[in-house]
């Protein structure tokens, strides 16, 4: 076969998920994606309520500089009110949700994409009556400071 020739026979099998080389990652109907097992947010709950995540891109031997995660909140649930000097680009992929900034509060659906700057205060969150659960791809650098949880007063640049 050339260079220029596409191969149109059968499919090769998927390449396996584990190692740093090009790979497929399929996801399944129900929001999870093959070989790729659900996490804890985080190690505590005193922060949290209702999500997991599950790392997709950056945890398998990739060597890339980024890692991509899925997360998704439960009716009711949150993620921390954290800051942090690193940045997040987050593409909403399921349901609607709120992500809060500060002080300010944004609603959220699919197609929707979020950026969250160095040290801004913010947490995701599914309210109390949504009727499916939240989900979104996050990209954040692969090496990362540790998250710093703030409380009310700590998130908002008006009130401090």
């Amino acid at each position: 076969m050339s260079d220029t020739e596409v191969n149109t026979g059968g499919r090769p099998s998927d390449p396996p998920i584990e190692g740093n080389h090009s790979k497929v990652i399929k996801r399944n109907a129900d929001h999870t994606w093959e070989g790729v097992p659900v996490e804890d947010y985080k190690e505590t709950t005193e922060s949290w309520k209702g999500i997991s995540r599950r790392e997709l891109i950056g945890k398998r031997g990739e060597t890339t500089g980024f890692h991509l995660r899925y997360f998704e909140i439960k009716p009711g649930g949150y993620s921390t009110l954290e800051k942090h000097e690193h940045e997040h680009a987050v593409y909403v992929t399921r349901g609607r949700g709120e992500v809060q900034f500060g002080c300010y509060i944004y609603s959220v659906e699919v197609g929707d994409v979020v950026y969250v700057g160095p040290s801004d205060a913010h947490q995701f969150r599914n309210p109390e009556d949504a009727s499916e659960p939240f989900g979104f791809l996050c990209v954040v650098n692969a090496e990362r400071d540790v998250p710093i949880a703030v409380d009310g007063l700590g998130a908002c640049h008006i009130c401090s």
